[in-house]
């Protein structure tokens, strides 16, 4: 009988706690319909311009937070304290390869960081030999490894190292006067060779290589292997050494996710790591964040990668929040980051560039990044808000999957791992 009378008043009490929580949320949302933003109007004319093909837009209506009315810190001079030198936001046009673009804006505040250096690295040199690299693995594994646009941002340390780096004012990838970057024919092309190569059988790595690069040289240019840069003869593995001066192997990964052991260097298990690289330092989520916040407090920035495909993500705003309807704040931890990248709805969306904080009134922490893909663009070209975006730290901890960053950061840390 007793304890009868205890579940009638347990299930008395639950109701109520589940309404009075109910009642405390304060986050609202609507239906946002379809309008053209910065991709249509811009990258997509310009594609235009050249393919002369109409594509159909579908018109759908995204279910978003509403953030009128909040007071969020979401312009750049917000950040103007706490910002680290990077260059210019630069598009990244109708292609995949925002890992390329975030980690390559890394390595240049690197560069200007360690020896005070203002320099522009070509990003498509880098992409260019990761598609070759992406056809070996392609044959290697006959036809079982990923041929796509994406990849993770230890790819650039890893191309760094096999093939160099190049200034982007002399090999930029873009050719026939284009001013945004277009690799849809040329993936649609390649694709279709690799298909034909897996359908007959046609394993011969020389052959497969060759015919991709001159497929990649139709589309972005010929790589150079020798060039002149400030007075000076340089080959691309030259001017990663002497010049960019950067070591390599001082750049970690950072990720925490449940579903590896915590203190090891584990697989990050997505699409685009499509090597399989086992290089990620996996730690919980409250190191995660330690070594974060340390790192941008400290002077570091970093490359980051994660979803951005969220209720809570603005593009009008340009700020990311977690709205209280997905998880309050308090209960965002290792279940619920690793639960929603299990169910996959957080997915290796994007890699953007961490560049700066501010910490508000309430002494939570906001985060500037600078990003290459077009939704951060809708705010306009003459707007100071053009190429970035505003994160939560609620966001980064829920959503932000991994990050690449200086060994020195994780110092404290390293005797823990296995």
């Amino acid at each position: 009988m007793k304890k009868l009378i205890a579940i009638l008043v347990v299930a008395m009490i639950i109701p109520a706690t589940v309404v009075n929580a109910q009642d405390k949320s304060k986050d609202k949302a609507f239906f946002k319909k379809y309008e053209p933003g910065y991709y249509q109007n811009f990258i997509l004319k310009d594609v235009k311009a050249v393919q002369q093909k109409e594509k159909p837009v579908k018109k759908v209506k995204y279910f978003r937070m509403d953030q009128s009315g909040l007071d969020l810190p979401n312009k750049v001079a917000d950040y103007k304290d706490h910002t680290y030198w990077h260059t210019p936001t630069t598009s990244q046009g109708n292609t995949g390869t925002c890992w390329c673009f975030s980690t390559t804006s890394f390595y240049e505040s690197e560069v200007h960081r360690l020896f005070n250096k203002d320099v522009r690295i070509s990003e498509m040199f880098t992409v260019y030999w990761e598609y070759v690299e992406k056809a070996k693995g392609f044959v290697e594994t006959r036809g079982e490894s990923l041929f796509d646009e994406g990849s993770e941002s230890n790819a650039v340390a890893k191309i760094y190292k096999k093939y160099g780096a190049v200034p982007r004012s002399v090999y930029d990838g873009l050719i026939g006067g284009r001013k945004f970057f277009d690799h849809s024919e040329m993936m649609k092309e390649m694709r279709s060779y690799l298909k034909n190569v897996k359908a007959t059988n046609a394993w011969n790595e020389d052959e497969v290589v060759a015919t991709i690069k001159s497929i990649l040289n139709h589309y972005m240019g010929e790589p150079p292997a020798e060039f002149d840069f400030e007075g000076q003869r340089y080959t691309p593995k030259s001017f990663l050494k002497d010049y960019l001066q950067l070591n390599m192997d001082d750049y970690v990964e950072v990720l925490s996710y449940l579903q590896q052991p915590f203190w090891q260097k584990v697989e990050y298990e997505v699409p685009d790591n499509w090597w399989h690289s086992k290089e990620y330092y996996n730690v919980p989520l409250d190191v995660y964040m330690d070594i974060l916040n340390h790192a941008i407090e400290k002077g570091y920035t970093m490359s980051i990668g994660g979803d951005v495909s969220e209720a809570g993500f603005s593009r009008t705003t340009n700020t990311a929040l977690v709205p209280d309807f997905d998880i309050p704040s308090d209960y965002i931890n290792d279940n619920a980051r690793q639960f929603r990248f299990s169910n996959k709805s957080t997915t290796d969306d994007h890699g953007m560039h961490m560049v700066g904080y501010l910490k508000d009134k309430d002494g939570r922490m906001w985060y500037l990044i600078k990003d290459s893909s077009s939704g951060s663009r809708n705010v306009g070209e003459d707007s100071p808000e053009f190429g970035y975006y505003f994160f939560s730290e609620d966001y980064v901890k829920l959503k932000m999957m991994d990050f690449t960053v200086h060994k020195d950061v994780l110092k404290k840390y390293m005797k823990k791992f296995k």
